[in-house]
């Protein structure tokens, strides 16, 4: 039989007790109700119209008057109608009669005849009053024996009931139980499991098919677990052969493995790392708390007795787009470290010993210039012009590689101050006037001097505005304008704007504006430059806690602006 017809027949058997003990209470209910009903209407009744009869008899008077007798009439009537005990029909009769010799009788008879009137009353009373008796003791007896019965049934169907609700649940209950701790030994990889309910329904199928399962899980797991186990020991093999430190982590972010160079690293060996928790790890190791903690990808480590530089990486392992953990990779880059500030040192020494020779040149210029000195033709003089312009433009190559070896080597020197912007704007468009004239191209200016003051490096902000000014004459039509907008952009800090309308820059250039030396394809010879000046100009900004960025589009123009702190 299967689990739902058992279901229903165990609940149909319940309803069924229900429903016996419904059918004997109404039983005995309507049994005691005829009982107590035929006591109050004919008995009861009865009685009542003998005390009627001898109430009217009992007036004070030697002869009955005309009421009297209607009382005794009518009462005597309604007794004849429900004569229902044994002798009660002659008595009845013997009291018509006497009372038809009640009426007829003169005055000296009337007295004698009202006793027996009275008399006779009195025994229909007992007789009424007896079968009163009897039938409350049959109706006691009747409700004895209900009582008996319905608790009787009660209790068995109570106690049937019972064991039901006690036994049932665990037919259905323990085979869920059993089936659970099963599952449970499964989850810990203990496959030699099986099942039997001994039952020939769902139950039995389940077991059944949980036998199968457990059989397929074992073969399964014997037939993949010495090559799960090759290729594990291969990756690990793989891992720990690897010059990069590499930390594997969980979900919840358990170590899960960690190579020999990252052991070496964290100062920890590899039996401590794997199966801990890795935060409460970092809790006695600093370099473990800062690989979690800390967003820095380039790190400084003490390593093997000296200081190294790493780089740090974060990928992320997921599977069916849900993250399962991650791998923590360092490597080190302390060699190219110190080609970098070896070539950062060389470009910053050449820069600054070439400042020297190139101010020379352009001091024998003026001096060649200078008619004083000499005339010159107009060949000479317009190879002097191409000199000057070459030995400026060399100048400012030399200028800019000098500043950006400060920005590298972390030396940037800042002299803050409070200024109005409108002194910034100034000096800027002074210094780019003479380029901008020669392109024909107006700068119309916006800088109220209402503008609170900023905070800010004179000098180096001013030579970010110069850069900015500059580009945008270098790539915008001639007849055309540059506008340059200073605003307050919000709460507490001043928005410096060059908005030019030139060609533009595509979409994929603008996230590489500002990296050095990146030049944006395209452009003319004249137009392209070292490839330094925004990145040093976003160095600038930044190191004055401000923010540079750019918006363009292609056939509009570009527009760079720089946020800054007031003063």
């Amino acid at each position: 039989m299967s689990i739902k017809n058992k279901l229903r027949a165990g609940f149909g058997f319940l309803f069924l007790i229900a429903l016996v003990c419904c059918g004997l209470s109404i039983y005995f209910l309507n049994e005691l109700s005829s009982d107590a009903s035929v006591i109050l209407k004919d008995n009861y009744e009865s009685v009542e119209f003998a005390r009627n009869i001898n109430a009217a008899l009992d007036q004070n008077q030697s002869v009955l008057n005309k009421s009297q007798l209607n009382i005794i009439e009518t009462n005597l009537y309604k007794q004849e109608r429900n004569v229902t005990e044994p002798g009660e029909q002659q008595l009845t009769d013997s009291l018509r009669s006497k009372y038809e010799q009640l009426k007829k009788a003169g005055i000296d008879k009337q007295a004698d005849l009202r006793i027996k009137l009275r008399n006779i009353n009195y025994g229909i009373m007992q007789v009424n009053m007896a079968a009163i008796e009897h039938k409350n003791a049959i109706a006691k007896d009747t409700a004895s024996r209900g009582t008996l019965f319905v608790a009787l049934i009660g209790t068995f169907c109570f106690l049937v009931a019972f064991s039901f609700v006690v036994n049932f649940p665990g037919y259905i209950a323990n085979p869920l139980k059993e089936l659970t701790g099963h599952i449970k030994e499964i989850s810990n990889k203990n496959y030699h499991q099986q099942i039997d309910f001994g039952a020939n329904d769902e139950f039995g199928e389940l077991g059944q098919a949980f036998n199968t399962m457990t059989r397929k899980l074992d073969e399964f797991e014997n037939s993949n677990l010495s090559n799960i186990l090759f290729e594990k020991k291969r990756i690990e093999t793989i891992i720990n052969s690897m010059h990069d430190a590499i930390i594997g982590l969980d979900e919840k972010s358990t170590i899960i493995f960690a190579n020999q160079v990252a052991c070496s690293l964290l100062g920890m060996p590899e039996e401590k790392l794997i199966g801990n928790n890795a935060p409460e790890v970092a809790l006695e190791n600093d370099l473990l708390r800062n690989l979690l903690v800390n967003d820095q990808l380039k790190m400084k480590i003490y390593a093997d007795n000296r200081e190294s530089f790493y780089t740090k990486e974060i990928l992320p392992v997921s599977s069916d787009d849900k993250v399962i953990g991650k791998v923590i990779i360092l490597k080190n880059i302390t060699e190219y470290q110190q080609l970098d500030e070896a070539k950062t040192n060389f470009i910053a020494t050449i820069s600054h010993e070439l400042k020297t020779p190139i101010s020379s040149i352009k001091m024998s210029l003026k001096l060649l210039d200078d008619v004083r000195v000499g005339e010159v033709n107009i060949e000479q003089k317009q190879l002097i012009a191409n000199i000057d312009e070459d030995t400026r433009r060399l100048m400012h190559i030399t200028t800019e590689l000098l500043d950006m070896a400060q920005v590298e080597t972390g030396k940037i020197k800042l002299n803050f101050g409070s200024t109005h912007p409108k002194n910034i704007v100034d000096y800027a468009v002074k210094a780019v006037k003479f380029i901008a004239d020669q392109s024909h191209i107006v700068i119309k200016i916006k800088c109220d001097d209402s503008l609170p003051y900023v905070r800010a490096d004179l000098d180096k902000t001013t030579w970010v505005l110069i850069n900015l000014l500059s580009n945008a004459i270098k790539y915008s039509r001639p007849n055309t304008t540059v506008e340059l907008n200073v605003k307050q952009h919000k709460a507490g800090t001043i928005e410096f704007v060059v908005q030019d309308h030139g060609q533009g820059i595509e979409d994929k250039y603008l996230l590489r504006i500002f990296e050095r030396y990146f030049k944006v394809p395209g452009t003319s010879l004249e137009q392209s430059g070292t490839g330094l000046g925004l990145a040093i100009a976003k160095d600038f900004i930044e190191a004055q806690s401000g923010m540079i960025g750019v918006n363009s589009e292609i056939g509009v123009g570009s527009k760079f602006y720089f946020i800054l702190p007031m003063g």
